[in-house]
């Protein structure tokens, strides 16, 4: 396969261990199975500490060099990228938020420090405001601490996670709250239904999630914000990482479905022999895709450059998010589609990569912030909001 991680900054997948990624890769999507042997492998090479400070152990790398190995990792198999991606969406909302003076993510720096696997409890069903409100009841127990019933989608890592986070509204008092907190493995009262049986990105196997008035104690809350949009430094965090982690894994599978157009032209002649990597429809087509990959990849690159350098970007963080991540998914998915295209029949059997890669693609659209969603951001930023 290529070697596309040379480019990381501070750290990077040994190519030997990207390369027994990617062939276990087919096997985890035909089972349906989580990508357990690769989680072993990354976690026995540091890959959980990435973003964890030099002191504490970690290579110290920001949202910037963190992106870069994502997008890495996504030419090897997009799955495995996009679950474990979820550990590091919390290591550098920690550093976001640590970055912003603010202490109260240490735990979560603490707990990849210690090869702990971090997961998000966030998605409900039908809940559309995603970080802003919650249909998750957080019981206070009188200490400090919360009691969460709900039900949680798309959680990622389901079957290795050690720390999950947990959110949920508490309505005890005179306004809604929206209580965060973390959940231990060993705090029993989480149950993971086994209902993951998707289109692609089989090996995140992001399950259901249900909480039985699981209890997290005062000291693992980490913050009681009000209900609506805000800019809290744990929203910013969250919201800046996810966005552009989830855009580089996206922008790594149009890559790798370039790489796979490319190789297949170049190995192919026509009728009459001249190699198809020299027609000009084939090479105008293969610069289109080039062209789409290149604008993404610079604007997530920028955009986390300027996360990790405190940029005051104000007002035009969330719309430049938002459309940046639309953006990936978007073109991500178009270059793929255009690289079967090229590759021809191929490409349409269902043991091919790039069908692979036209499976995982489309899973994109369903992260937040959908393409709807960023457009009504980007819209009001620009108008202002709807009255």
């Amino acid at each position: 396969m290529t070697k596309a991680n040379t480019d990381a900054v501070g750290w990077s997948v040994p190519d030997e261990l990207l390369d027994r990624i990617a062939e276990r890769a087919p096997g985890y999507d035909a089972a349906n199975a989580f990508c357990t042997e690769d989680l072993d492998e990354l976690r026995a090479a540091s890959y959980l500490r990435i973003g964890v400070p030099v002191e504490q152990g970690g290579a110290g790398l920001g949202l910037r060099g963190t992106a870069r190995v994502q997008r890495a990792l996504a030419q090897a198999a997009p799955a495995t990228a996009l679950g474990l991606g979820m550990h590091q969406v919390w290591v550098q909302a920690a550093r976001a938020v640590r970055a912003r003076g603010e202490s109260f993510l240490q735990a979560v720096t603490d707990h990849a420090a210690d090869d702990h696997l971090l997961a998000f409890g966030v998605s409900e069903p039908g809940n559309d405001s995603v970080l802003f409100d919650s249909t998750t009841t957080a019981e206070p127990d009188g200490d400090g601490g919360y009691r969460f019933t709900g039900t949680k989608v798309f959680t990622s890592l389901a079957p290795a996670w050690d720390v999950m986070s947990v959110f949920g509204k508490d309505a005890s008092g005179p306004e809604p709250r929206l209580v965060h907190g973390f959940v231990l493995r060993s705090d029993g009262d989480v149950e993971h239904l086994d209902d993951w049986d998707t289109l692609g990105m089989r090996a995140t196997q992001s399950r259901t999630t249900k909480l039985h008035g699981v209890h997290v104690p005062a000291d693992r809350i980490v913050r009681s914000l009000p209900v609506g949009p805000n800019q809290d430094p744990l929203v910013f965090g969250i919201f800046a990482s996810f966005e552009l982690l989830i855009a580089s894994v996206y922008a790594g599978v149009a890559e790798r479905a370039i790489a796979l157009a490319a190789t297949a032209v170049a190995g192919r002649t026509a009728a009459d022999g001249t190699p198809r990597s020299q027609d000009p429809d084939v090479r105008r087509a293969i610069a289109d895709l080039r062209g789409a990959v290149d604008a993404i990849t610079l604007q997530v690159d920028s955009l986390a450059r300027s996360v990790d350098e405190l940029d005051d970007l104000g007002a035009r963080w969330f719309p430049l998010l938002v459309g940046t991540k639309a953006r990936a998914v978007d073109t991500a998915q178009h270059v793929v589609d255009e690289a079967m295209r090229v590759v021809g029949g191929s490409a349409f059997r269902s043991s091919s990569e790039l069908a692979r890669l036209a499976r995982d693609v489309r899973a994109g659209q369903y992260h937040p912030s959908s393409r709807d969603s960023a457009a009504r951001t980007i819209a009001a930023s620009v108008l202002g909001p709807l009255g």
